[in-house]
């Protein structure tokens, strides 16, 4: 029987994280006492107990208490102090995980209200990303998601803060949040800005949505990248269409399960994907809600969908030449892939 590597040693690129998600349940307990933030009490007990909070979003009802629990947690970030311990903490995790590259997706309109407005929240952002990159060695960017639930003139400024940066860490235009309200369409202005600038686009699709929303990042939205994307295994035509244009699925298998798209992690459809030539970059979406990070989801693909190491292997090569990294990252990163391998 081969022998497993251990996956943390992997090296790999990690593309499909959220800035509140990232946090670690202990510092958003830290952060509630220290601004006098009452959580909701299913957030708590899930935080002190060390067990994620049950959620499913498959409905209205379960989509509100997701985002009412992560609204919560957001609530705590209230200083440049935190979004400083927040950013060097996930890039801690990430470093642990074997993550050579990270880019964080945010919304700084979240945070603009209690950081001075929307530039100076990206600026802090941007800051800490840039100072906790030198001092861990982890290569980290910043992918700016605009809203969907939100009206389209919000992304098109969002947009243009974006390129306005893009010579500061920013690296792409994301659009994120419940892909059942909001025709992508509608947003195809705020991408084409982004596009202009050279910046990466990657909306979320194919989730809470079926394939159809997975066409609509790639027609309307231009779409390098698809946050998610796994609903595309139920049409091979759009399979077909992901793998010939080399468009990276940002999969999320425990994040898939923990808001009931699919049952149990085996239904995740990894091997499907995978074997349609799609490319993918595991990701661990929000670890703070869904209780796994980045090794993790590696681990899924390995327990439940019989990943062997030489697979595995190429799922992070996949992750890395789908990620804005310069190239000598790239490059570095792939050499690291083929040593664990040969290891």
């Amino acid at each position: 029987m081969e022998r497993e590597r251990d996956v943390s040693e992997l090296p790999k690129a990690h593309l499909h994280l959220h800035f509140t998600g990232s946090m670690r349940p202990s510092t958003v307990l830290e952060l509630a006492d220290k601004h006098g933030v009452r959580l909701p009490d299913a957030l708590t007990e899930a935080l002190v107990g060390g067990e994620p909070p049950r959620l499913r979003a498959t409905d209205e009802r379960g989509w509100f208490r997701f985002q009412r629990l992560y609204d919560a947690a957001r609530s705590c970030l209230r200083e440049p102090e935190d979004i400083q311990r927040l950013v060097r903490e996930a890039a801690e995790e990430d470093v642990r995980d074997g993550s050579g590259w990270l880019e964080i997706q945010v919304d700084p309109t979240s945070y603009a209200p209690r950081l001075g407005g929307l530039i100076p929240a990206l600026e802090v952002i941007l800051d800490a990303v840039e100072t906790t990159s030198r001092e861990t060695g982890l290569g980290m960017r910043v992918l700016v998601a605009a809203n969907r639930m939100k009206h389209p003139l919000d992304a098109r400024t969002l947009a243009r803060l974006a390129t306005r940066y893009a010579d500061r860490g920013v690296v792409g235009f994301g659009l994120s949040n419940d892909e059942r309200r909001g025709m992508a369409r509608d947003f195809d202005r705020a991408f084409g800005i982004a596009r202009e600038a050279g910046l990466l686009s990657a909306p979320h699709g194919g989730e809470l949505a079926g394939p159809s929303s997975v066409r609509d990042c790639l027609d309307d939205l231009g779409a390098n990248r698809v946050g998610h994307g796994v609903r595309a295994a139920e049409d091979p035509r759009l399979m077909k269409r992901l793998a010939d244009r080399q468009v990276t699925c940002e999969v999320c298998p425990a994040s898939n399960v923990a808001l009931g798209v699919y049952e149990k992690p085996e239904d995740v459809p990894l091997r499907t994907l995978f074997e349609a030539g799609v490319p993918l970059a595991l990701g661990a979406d929000d670890p703070l809600l869904f209780g796994s990070r980045l090794a993790a989801q590696y681990e899924i693909a390995r327990r439940y969908h019989g990943f062997t190491d030489a697979e595995l292997a190429e799922v992070a090569r996949q992750s890395v030449r789908g990620s804005a990294a310069p190239e000598d990252v790239k490059t570095k990163l792939l050499a690291g892939v083929d040593d664990w391998l040969a290891s």
